[in-house]
């Protein structure tokens, strides 16, 4: 007999485990200063951050986080999520082995489809706790460890003056972040004086990123991008709407710098129609929109072999959602460029909501090396950014 049944503290062998609580946790977490997308017109002073705690007669949870984000394209809200995952998504889970990860995401797409955003923080717990009854790192259960940190950029904060916003490029400079990402699609004007501010002061240092979160149309981005050009810039990320893919492509053919996919790439079938339109030299995941892990290690191999760049990222997130990434990015063997895995608790939140955050330092976020995604919950954070819907 050659038989190994990793034992629970309670007795439980690892195959026999059962979800027994799919908890749901709404939490308004602060950011540092309102946060704006491009083409949304209302600022956001706190992170709409949905918990989930997936309970097991192991006596261990393991945790993942979605968020309600406001972007173009977005139909997210908190109350919605939080009404999908307990109603329909729970009900689904429990009675389950936690260790049944494809087939329980499947299930859940079948019943509500395209919900990535209610389907991540389900399967990053399932990969959490999977990873604790087990004793390994999640990055052990994608394959093993490939690398000890992730390269990170950044995106700054469109502030009320360009001085002001150069001081927040200024800071990130001073810390090692290199790549920097600055919102574009406000006027033509702004675009190209906030750029050439930092093409000015920074001289070849700095590699200057514009991300326009898919507000402009396909002669705006035509306009805009031919009056950035001269400043060299690294890429340009989501010009025009989710839907203009054959835009994308257009512009992918006829500028000089790469233009990577973000807000139209949620899923396998969207990935594909851009390798297949040629519409970008690489594309963004965000933890959240793409589906958790589950989904976005598909993602990762389809672009592999299209020959796409990666840029792993995340919308502003706690260390939750960001070890999440991290164990992703830990177990790909092949090159990941500079995203922004860590954009939460690297700039813009004022708090995080576990007992050790994430260590970034010099542009390089640390993958943590503990049980499942290596983290714990702060109970007494948690409790205090809990909100009632």
């Amino acid at each position: 007999m050659n038989e190994i049944k990793p034992i629970s503290p309670n007795g439980i062998a690892a195959p026999d485990v059962k979800v027994t609580e799919v908890e749901v946790i709404p939490l308004a977490v602060p950011f540092k200063w309102p946060i704006q997308n491009a083409g949304i017109k209302t600022a956001m002073d706190a992170l709409p951050s949905t918990i989930v705690k997936i309970h097991t007669d192991a006596g261990v949870y393991g945790v993942g986080e979605t968020q309600a984000w406001k972007r173009q394209g977005s139909a997210e809200d908190q109350t919605n999520q939080v009404r999908i995952l307990k109603e329909y998504f729970a009900p689904l889970i429990i009675g389950k082995s936690p260790f049944e990860i494809a087939a329980i995401m499947t299930d859940l797409n079948k019943t509500l489809h395209h919900s990535y955003y209610c389907q991540a923080p389900i399967s990053d717990a399932l990969y959490d706790v999977c990873g604790r009854i087990l004793g390994v790192p999640v990055y052990d259960l994608l394959g093993g460890k490939c690398r000890d940190t992730a390269p990170c950029s950044c995106t700054l904060i469109l502030k009320k003056t360009n001085d002001e916003t150069f001081e927040n490029a200024k800071e990130h400079m001073e810390r090692g972040f290199k790549h920097q990402s600055i919102k574009i699609g406000m006027t033509p004007d702004v675009d190209y004086e906030n750029v050439k501010m930092l093409r000015e002061h920074f001289g070849d240092e700095i590699e200057i990123r514009v991300d326009a979160n898919a507000s402009m149309n396909y002669e705006q981005a035509v306009q805009t991008l031919g009056r950035l050009e001269p400043f060299n810039l690294e890429l340009v990320e989501q010009p025009v709407p989710i839907w203009d893919v054959d835009g994308l492509a257009a512009l992918n053919a006829s500028v000089s710098m790469p233009i990577i996919a973000d807000e139209s790439v949620s899923d396998d079938h969207d990935l594909l129609d851009v390798i297949k339109k040629r519409a970008a030299t690489g594309f963004q995941t965000k933890i959240s929109k793409n589906g958790g892990i589950y989904y976005i290690r598909k993602l990762f191999t389809l672009a592999s072999a299209a020959g796409l760049s990666i840029y792993p990222g995340n919308h502003p997130t706690t260390s939750i959602g960001t070890a999440a990434i991290l164990h992703l990015c830990a177990a790909w063997p092949e090159p990941i460029k500079p995203g922004n895995v860590a954009t939460g608790i690297n700039s813009s939140l004022a708090d995080d909501i576990v007992v050790k955050s994430i260590k970034v330092e010099n542009a390089e976020a640390y993958i943590p090396d503990g049980p499942g995604f290596g983290i714990e919950l702060d109970d007494d954070k948690v409790e205090k950014y809990t909100i009632e819907l």
